[in-house]
């Protein structure tokens, strides 16, 4: 049944070194504030878990936070790679990073396996690729009615999950709207699920109900963090910042750049600073 707790003590029941954590969002709905807060807390060896992985990643990595990363495509969206991580990667930088690349469509049916409990997930896929060559996870299976050749990857299991929503109820349910990416899954896939909101309602009786409702009692612990996917958007009440994507691009180019702007604008922060950080995109969406 979920709690309603601050974001800090969330992340700090929630979340232990040497965990494997997701924190979805796919283009929308990144929870920015949640991956912050575990950056501030100072986490290690995690094995971060994301279809897109993007500037959050970038700045845990660059932190020194994370053992691994499993993940299809990874990248600044709109903008280039991802420097963090690159650096991590091919110099070892703040230390060596191991990575497992998948397809969009490997890492979307490992958490709907997670999902539904099952050890891996068989799908159509990576024919013709050569990504299997450089990652032993993605395997074969024959089908033992038709005899067709299937690809298999190990279902997506994380001891965490963070996401972020427009709302919850008092209840404890959460309401996700728009582009949704895999978060229901990455969330029923957990052990645990924390959910940053941009409100709490008394009730969704005024909502379509064909609308995505995570039930509370998948849902661990809900944090109120207005503006909590901020530089991403978060349908109906603010657009994405595309300029904080072009500008990360520049200081994470740089080592010192990089740090200097983790302490000013994550470490020395708060939670409660993004609802300000947010307030001039608010009611443009």
């Amino acid at each position: 049944m979920a709690k309603f707790l601050p974001l800090s003590q969330a992340v700090a029941d929630n979340l232990n070194n040497g965990d494997t954590v997701a924190f979805e969002g796919f283009t929308h709905l990144i929870p920015t504030a949640a991956a912050h807060e575990a950056i501030r807390q100072g986490f290690r060896d995690l094995t971060l878990v994301r279809m897109t992985p993007d500037l959050v990643y970038d700045q845990m990595i660059g932190m020194g936070m994370a053992k691994k990363a499993i993940f299809s495509y990874a990248g600044n969206p709109g903008v280039g790679l991802l420097r963090r991580l690159r650096d991590a990667v091919e110099n070892g930088f703040p230390h060596a990073l191991e990575i497992e690349e998948h397809s969009h469509a490997a890492m979307a049916n490992a958490y709907e396996a997670g999902a539904a409990g099952l050890p891996c997930a068989i799908f159509r896929g990576y024919r013709g690729a050569e990504l299997a060559r450089v990652n032993p996870n993605i395997r074969s299976v024959t089908c033992p009615f038709t005899g067709e050749v299937l690809a298999a990857v190990p279902s997506v299991r994380p001891d965490v999950t963070f996401i972020h929503a427009q709302k919850a109820n008092r209840r404890g349910d959460v309401l996700v709207e728009g582009i949704i990416g895999i978060q229901k899954e990455a969330a029923l896939a957990a052990r645990r699920a924390v959910v940053t909101v941009e409100e709490v309602v008394d009730n969704f009786n005024d909502l379509h109900p064909n609308l995505t409702v995570l039930p509370n009692w998948s849902v661990t612990a809900i944090s109120v963090v207005p503006g909590g996917a901020h530089p991403s958007y978060a349908h109906g009440y603010y657009v994405r910042d595309n300029a904080s994507y072009l500008e990360w691009d520049e200081i994470a180019a740089d080592r010192d750049r990089f740090s200097a702007w983790m302490q000013k604008n994550v470490i020395e922060k708060s939670a409660d600073d993004f609802a300000a950080r947010v307030e001039q995109l608010r009611n443009v969406a």
